[in-house]
C-alpha cells in the first residue's frame, strides 16, 4: 500500500468534501421550508436553492475523482500482487510449489487477489465515507432537535447489534470459501489434464460425482453468505422505515406543540438516514472484509514463505576454463516435508562424471534416479554431502550461473504455446538459426518439422497437444540443444522414441556433442549401453558403477534388469563376450 499513500490521501480529502456538502444539504432545505416557504420569502428561496445546487454539483464532483482514483489504487494494488506472487513463485524450490499445491496458487493468484482488490476499492469510500456521514449525521441532528435523539439511538443500538451478529455468523464461513476454491480448483484442474486417463477408464460419473460433492460444498457455503447478505438489507430497510414512521410520528406532536419547526423535521428526518445509510455501509464491509481478510492472509503466506533453497550473499563464480566435471560426495537427501525419522530417499551417493563424458542412471522406479538430477539443478538442497562442478559447490554458485552451464530435458517433455521456434528459442533467444538447425538435427526432429505447414512456424497448442509423445520429447531434446551448454542432462528423455530413432540420436549426440558431460536418466538398457561409465541405483544406493560389460559381470542388480529387457540369446552372448 505505501506507494498508493498519496491516492488514499487524497482520496479522503475529497470524501471529507463529498460527506460535508451532502451534511451541509438538509440544513439549507430546512431553511427553504421554515424561512422560505412558509413566510412566502421568494429570494430565500432562491438563494438556498443555488446554493443547495452548487454542493450538489460539488460533491458529485468530488464522487466522481475519488471513484477514479479508488479504482486506480484498488486496480494498482492487485497488479502489484499479482506481480510479486508470480515473481515470488517463480524462485520457489520444488518442496514449496508441493506445499502449496499449483491448484492454491492459482486460487491465490486470481481469485484471492480479487476479494483484496473489490474489497478495497468498497473499503476506501465506506471506511472513511461511512464514519464521516455517520457521526456528522449525528452531530447534525441533535443540533436541530435534542427531544427525538432517542429514536436515532435505539435505530443505532440496533443496528449496531445487527452488524455484530453478522460479523460473527459470516467470519467463519467466509474463512473456508477460499479453500472450497482451492479444493473446486483441484478437482477441475485433475479432471481436464487427467482427461484421457478418465475416458479410458470410463470414470466419467466418478468424476462428475467427485466434482458435484466440491461444488455443492462451495454453493452452499457461498449460498449461506449471501443469504445472510441478503437478510441484511431487508432488515435495516425495516429500521430505516420504523425509524421514518417514529420521526414523522413524533415530529408532529412536536410541531403541534410549538416545540420544533416543520423545517428541522425534513432536516432531523434526513440526518436519521444519513446515519442508517452509514451503518449500512459498514454492515456491508463487515461482509466483505473477513473474506479479503482471509484472502490476504493467503497472499502473505506466499510472500512470507522463504524458499529451502539458500543463496550466499557472495556467491562464487564458475572459473574461465569451465569443463564441467560433476562431483557427487557422500550425498544423501531426504524431502524437506518429510520428517527427521523418515528413511533418506538417497544415501551416499559418491561418483564423478568427467568432463566431456557420458554418465548414466539406471534402477527400479523410485531408486532415486530422477532425485540426482534435481539435486544437481538445485530444485531441492542436499541433506548431507555435498555436489561439485569443476571442485566449486553449488551452493556456492549463483542460481543463474548454475543453470547457464546446464541444459535439461525434464522427464515430461513440456512444450508452451506458441511455434515451433519460439519453444527452441526458449532455451536461448539469441540462437542462430544454424545453432537452432543443428540442434533439430541431432534431436532427429528436422524430418517432422519440415513436414509441417510452416515448418519452423508451425502452431504448437498449450502443452504440446497437437504433438505425438515422441514429436514433443524430440522438440524437448533440440530445446536443451540449442543452450549450447556444456553440461547436459537427460531425465528419461527417450522413453517414447522407438528403437531406430533412439540409436540415432544417440549416434548424433555422440558425434557433436562428444565435448559434452552428460548425465543420462534412462530405463532401456539399450539407450545407456555405450556411456562411459553406468551407475546402478538401488533403493537410494548404488548398486553398481562401471561400463556396460563391467556390470553384466559384477552387478545383480543390473543383470537382472538386462535379463528383462533383452532377449536370452543377446543375453547369453554379452556374457559369452565376458
Amino acid at each position: 500500500m505505501k506507494p498508493y499513500i498519496g491516492m488514499i490521501l487524497c482520496a479522503t480529502a475529497l470524501l471529507a468534501v463529498e460527506a460535508m456538502c451532502m451534511l451541509m444539504l438538509p440544513s439549507y432545505m430546512a431553511d427553504i421550508v421554515d424561512k422560505g416557504v412558509l413566510p412566502g420569502n421568494i429570494p430565500v428561496i432562491w438563494r438556498n436553492g443555488a446554493v443547495m445546487l452548487f454542493l450538489t454539483f460539488l460533491s458529485t464532483a468530488a464522487a466522481l475523482i475519488t471513484g477514479f482514483i479508488t479504482a486506480r489504487t484498488a486496480t494498482g494494488l492487485s497488479n502489484d500482487l499479482r506481480e510479486a506472487v508470480f515473481n515470488k513463485v517463480l524462485w520457489f524450490s520444488n518442496a514449496e510449489i508441493n506445499r502449496f499445491a499449483t491448484s492454491s496458487l492459482i486460487t491465490r493468484t486470481t481469485n484471492d487477489i480479487m476479494q483484496v482488490q473489490n474489497t478495497l476499492m468498497m473499503a476506501i469510500r465506506q471506511f472513511i465515507f461511512a464514519p464521516i456521514i455517520g457521526i456528522g449525521g449525528i452531530v447534525m441532528a441533535l443540533d436541530r432537535s435534542v427531544s427525538m435523539a432517542w429514536i436515532v439511538a435505539i435505530a443505532t443500538i440496533i443496528m449496531l447489534g445487527l452488524c455484530a451478529i453478522l460479523f460473527i455468523v459470516a467470519l467463519p464461513k467466509y474463512k473456508s470459501l477460499q479453500k472450497l476454491i482451492d479444493r473446486l480448483n483441484l478437482v477441475t484442474r485433475e479432471n481436464l489434464t487427467g482427461i484421457l486417463v478418465v475416458r479410458a477408464f470410463n470414470t466419467q460419473q466418478f468424476e462428475k460425482k467427485r466434482f458435484a460433492e466440491a461444488n455443492k460444498e462451495l454453493s452452499s457455503t457461498a449460498l449461506f453468505v449471501n443469504r445472510t447478505f441478503a437478510f441484511m438489507t431487508p432488515i435495516f430497510t425495516m429500521v430505516l422505515n420504523i425509524t421514518t414512521a417514529l420521526i414523522v410520528w413524533v415530529g408532529a406532536h412536536l410541531v403541534s406543540a410549538f416545540r420544533i419547526d416543520i423545517g428541522d423535521i425534513f432536516a432531523f428526518l434526513q440526518y436519521a438516514m444519513f446515519i442508517i445509510f452509514a451503518f449500512l455501509m459498514i454492515s456491508i464491509m463487515f461482509i466483505m472484509v473477513p473474506r479479503a481478510v482471509v484472502s490476504a492472509e493467503r497472499i502473505k503466506e506466499v510472500l512470507e514463505t522463504k524458499s529451502c533453497i539458500h543463496y550466499k550473499n557472495n556467491p562464487l563464480s564458475f572459473p574461465t576454463d569451465f569443463k564441467g566435471t560433476i562431483e557427487f560426495k557422500n550425498v544423501s537427501f531426504r524431502f524437506p516435508e518429510t520428517s527427521s525419522d523418515e528413511e533418506n530417499i538417497l544415501n551416499n551417493i559418491s561418483f564423478t562424471a568427467a568432463a566431456g563424458k557420458t554418465t548414466a542412471l539406471i534402477g527400479s522406479t523410485g531408486s532415486g534416479k530422477t532425485t540426482i538430477l534435481q539435486l544437481l539443478l538445485r530444485f531441492y538442497d542436499v541433506t548431507g554431502g555435498g555436489i561439485y562442478i569443476d571442485g566449486i559447490d553449488i551452493r556456492d554458485i549463483r542460481k543463474e550461473d548454475l543453470h547457464n552451464k546446464i541444459g535439461y530435458v525434464p522427464q515430461k517433455a513440456l512444450l508452451f504455446s506458441g511455434t515451433i521456434l519460439s519453444n527452441l528459442l526458449y532455451a536461448d533467444k539469441n540462437a542462430t538459426e544454424e545453432r537452432i538447425h543443428k540442434a533439430a538435427e541431432i534431436a532427429q526432429a528436422q524430418d517432422f518439422i519440415q513436414k509441417k505447414e510452416g515448418a519452423y512456424e508451425a502452431n504448437i497448442a498449450q502443452g504440446g497437444s497437437n504433438l505425438s509423445g515422441g514429436q514433443k520429447q524430440r522438440l524437448s531434446i533440440a530445446r536443451a540443444l540449442v543452450k549450447n551448454a556444456p553440461i547436459y542432462l537427460f531425465d528419461d528423455s527417450f522413453s517414447a522414441l522407438d528403437l531406430k530413432t533412439d540409436a540415432l540420436l544417440r549416434a548424433a549426440l555422440k558425434k557433436k556433442a562428444s565435448d559434452k558431460t552428460m548425465l543420462i536418466v534412462a530405463q532401456r538398457i539399450s539407450t545407456i549401453m555405450d556411456a562411459d561409465q553406468i551407475i546402478v541405483l538401488d533403493e537410494g544406493k548404488i548398486a553398481g558403477l562401471g561400463s556396460h560389460s563391467e556390470l553384466m559381470n559384477t552387478c545383480e542388480v543390473y543383470r537382472e534388469i538386462a535379463a528383462s529387457q533383452l532377449s536370452d540369446e543377446e543375453v547369453r552372448h554379452e556374457r559369452c563376450q565376458l
